[in-house]
C-alpha cells in the first residue's frame, strides 16, 4: 500500500525530495533485502547490457555510449530517485531525439542537450511539477511513443537485412528510400543471424521465460558467426570494440549561441526524461502496492542526465520494461538498481573485448522487438475505437513525430487535446441549463439527502465513492489514488458516476488500471449511473456491460443488491443494465 508520512499537510516539503534508498535503510535492510537486490540487481543488467549498446548504435553513436548511460545514470537514479524500484538507463524512447541532435550539432551538441535537460528536470522537480503528468493526455503519450517505434524499427532495416547504403538520412520517408535504392547489397548471412536471433527471443519468452533472452540470443549470434566465419559486420569491425573503462568527466564547450540553438532539442530530451521515468514509476507502484515520489524523482533524473552527459553518456530516463523485470526479479530497494550499474560496470572492466564479436544483425533484432513492445498495438487498437477528437489527437501526434519531429508532435499533441477538452466543456455547460461544471457552495437544507445517507445501507467489505464532474485527462490520476485512499482492499467498489458527464480516453484508461488493480486484490469493481455519452465512450473501449470484468448498475439500488450477492459468495450477473 502507499507509503504514509503523516497527516495531509503535516510533513515538511524537505520529505518531498528524500530518495527512496534513504527510506529503506532507515526502516532496516538486512542481509536477506540485499540478496533479493543482488539476484534482481543480476537479473537487469543481463537483460540491460544488450539493450544499452543496441540503444546506442540506433541513436547514430557508439555502443560504449549506452554502456556508460546505464552505469553513470543508471546508479544516480537509483540512489537518489524517488522510487524502490526504477531501473534508468537509455531507452528507446530517445533514439530519434539523440539521432537528430547528433546529425544537427554533433556529438558535443548532444552532451550539451543533454546536460540543459538535467538542469531543467531539477528546476521542475524542486518547483513540483512532478505531478503535472496527470494533464498530459493518454492520445498523446501513445501517439508519440508508437511514432518513435515505427522511427527506431525504420532505422533496423539496414542492419537487419545487411545492407549497404551510401548513407542512411534522418528523415523517415527519405531512410526507406535509401534503403531502397540499396536493396541489391542485402546480405542473406545478416538476414538469417537477424531472423534466427529474432526466433530464438520469441520462443525463449513463450516456452522459457525465465531464460534471458536478449542476452542468450547474442550470445548464440555471436558463437555461430565467430564459428562459421559468417560475412556478418559486428561491433569490432564497424566500431573496433568497445574502451575498458568509464571516461575521465569533462564539460561540453559552451557559449550563448550554442544554448539557443540546443534549447528546443534540450526541452524534448527533459520532457521524454520527465514522462517516461514518472510512468516507469507509476508502473513500478501497481505492481507492488508502493508509492513513489515524483518531484525526488524528477530531481534524480536531472542529476543523472547531467551525470551521464559528464562522462559522455546519453540522455537517460526511467526504462518501464527494465524496472518491471526488477521487481519481477523480487527487488527489495534501490539496492538493486545500483548493483545493476555495478555489474555494467564490471563487463566493462572486465569483458569489454568481448563485445566486439556482438554482430550488429543480433541488436538489430532485439531492437525490432524493442520497437514492437514500445507500439503498444493493443493500446493503439483500444484508442482508435474512441471519440473521433481522441482519435484526432492520436493519429496527428503519430504522424508528426514520424514526419516531422517529436517536439513539435508533442506541442500539437497537447494543444489539440486542450482545444478539445475546451470543446467538450463548452458543450456541457451549454447543455445543464442554469448549472455549470463548477459546484456552488450550498447549505445543508439544499442538499439532496441521498448525499449523506449512501454508506448508511453498504454491507461489511463494501466501500462506495460518488465521482463528479468530467472524467478527461487532467482528472484521471484522482481515479488511478482511489485504492490509496480506501487502505484496506474492500470487497466490492461500488463507482457511482451519475454526476460524471464525460469521459474520455485517459479517463477510460484509468477506471481500467483500478479495474485491473482491484482484481489483482480480489475486489470487485461497479459502475452505477453511467450517462449515456459516458457508456458509450466506456463501450468502444471494451469496457461495457458483459466485457471484461467492470460490471455496471442500473442504479445504486442495483449495486447493492450486486455487492450483497458478491460479499456472500454468490454468482453476479454481468449483464446488467447499464443506467442511461
Amino acid at each position: 500500500m502507499a507509503e504514509q508520512h503523516g497527516p495531509a499537510g503535516a510533513s515538511p516539503a524537505w520529505h518531498l525530495f528524500v530518495p527512496k534508498l534513504i527510506t529503506t535503510l532507515r526502516q532496516g535492510y538486512g542481509p536477506g533485502d540485499f540478496r533479493h537486490d543482488l539476484v534482481a540487481g543480476l537479473t537487469v543488467a543481463i537483460v540491460a547490457l544488450p539493450l544499452a549498446m543496441a540503444l546506442a548504435i540506433a541513436s547514430g553513436t557508439t555502443p560504449d555510449k549506452g554502456l556508460v548511460t546505464a552505469v553513470v545514470a543508471g546508479f544516480l537514479i537509483s540512489a537518489l530517485g524517488g522510487s524502490r524500484f526504477q531501473i534508468g538507463g537509455p531507452t528507446g524512447a530517445f533514439v530519434v531525439v539523440v539521432f537528430d541532435v547528433i546529425q544537427r550539432h554533433g556529438y558535443d551538441g548532444l552532451v550539451l542537450a543533454t546536460l540543459m535537460a538535467g538542469v531543467m528536470l531539477v528546476i521542475a522537480g524542486l518547483c513540483r511539477f512532478g505531478t503535472w503528468i496527470k494533464y498530459i493526455p493518454e492520445p498523446v503519450v501513445t501517439g508519440f511513443t508508437a511514432g518513435i517505434a515505427l522511427i527506431i524499427l525504420s532505422s533496423q532495416i539496414r542492419d537487419f537485412f545487411g545492407l549497404q547504403p551510401e548513407s542512411v538520412p534522418g528523415e523517415f520517408l527519405e531512410r526507406l528510400a535509401a534503403f531502397w535504392a540499396a536493396r541489391d547489397t542485402l546480405s542473406l548471412a545478416a538476414l538469417a543471424v537477424a531472423a534466427g536471433s529474432l526466433a530464438l527471443i520469441l520462443a525463449l519468452r513463450r516456452w522459457v521465460p525465465k531464460v534471458p533472452g536478449f542476452l542468450v540470443a547474442v550470445l548464440a549470434a555471436s558463437l555461430l558467426v565467430a564459428w562459421l566465419g559468417l560475412p556478418v559486420e559486428t561491433i569490432g569491425s564497424r566500431f573496433g570494440g568497445i574502451p575498458d573503462s568509464l571516461p575521465m568527466p569533462a564539460l561540453p564547450e559552451v557559449s550563448w549561441q550554442r544554448l539557443g540553438a540546443l534549447l528546443p532539442s534540450a526541452f524534448t530530451i527533459a520532457f521524454l526524461a520527465g514522462v517516461e521515468s514518472l510512468l516507469s514509476a507509476v508502473v513500478a507502484d501497481g505492481m507492488t502496492g508502493r508509492r513513489h515520489r515524483s518531484n525526488c524523482e524528477l530531481v534524480a533524473q536531472g542529476v543523472a542526465n547531467a551525470g551521464s552527459a559528464l562522462f559522455g553518456g546519453l540522455p537517460a530516463t526511467g526504462a518501464i520494461a527494465r524496472t518491471a523485470t526488477n521487481v519481477r526479479a523480487g527487488a527489495r530497494s534501490p539496492v538493486a538498481g545500483i548493483l545493476h550499474a555495478v555489474v555494467l560496470l564490471a563487463f566493462m572492466l572486465v569483458a569489454a573485448p568481448l563485445a566486439a564479436w556482438v554482430p550488429l544483425a543480433a541488436l538489430a533484432a532485439i531492437l525490432v522487438l524493442v520497437a514492437w513492445n514500445m507500439s503498444e498495438i493493443g493500446k493503439l487498437r483500444r484508442l482508435l475505437r474512441a471519440p473521433l477528437g481522441d482519435r484526432l489527437v492520436l493519429l496527428t501526434t503519430f504522424a508528426l513525430t514520424v514526419l516531422v519531429n517529436l517536439t513539435l508532435a508533442i506541442q500539437v499533441g497537447v494543444v489539440l487535446a486542450a482545444i478539445l477538452f475546451m470543446h467538450r466543456m463548452a458543450g456541457l455547460v451549454a447543455v445543464q441549463r442554469g448549472g455549470g461544471l463548477i459546484e456552488e457552495d450550498q447549505d445543508d437544507f439544499g442538499r439532496v439527502p441521498e448525499a449523506y445517507d449512501q454508506r448508511a445501507a453498504l454491507p461489511p467489505g463494501v466501500e462506495v465513492f460518488r465521482l463528479r464532474g468530467p472524467l478527461f485527462f487532467g482528472a484521471a490520476s484522482r481515479l488511478r489514488d482511489l485504492l490509496d485512499r480506501v487502505g484496506r482492499p474492500p470487497r466490492v467498489f461500488i463507482l457511482r458516476l451519475r454526476e460524471v458527464p464525460m469521459i474520455d480516453a485517459t479517463g477510460a484508461d484509468a477506471l481500467q488500471d483500478l479495474v485491473r488493480r482491484c482484481e489483482a486484490q480480489g475486489t470487485r469493481v461497479i459502475v452505477t449511473g453511467l450517462q449515456p455519452e459516458a457508456a458509450a465512450v466506456l463501450e468502444r473501449l471494451g469496457l461495457g456491460p458483459g466485457e471484461g470484468a467492470l460490471l455496471h448498475a442500473s442504479d445504486f439500488a442495483a449495486a447493492l443488491e450486486m455487492a450483497r450477492v458478491e460479499v456472500s459468495g454468490g454468482a453476479v450477473s454481468r449483464a446488467a443494465p447499464s443506467g442511461r
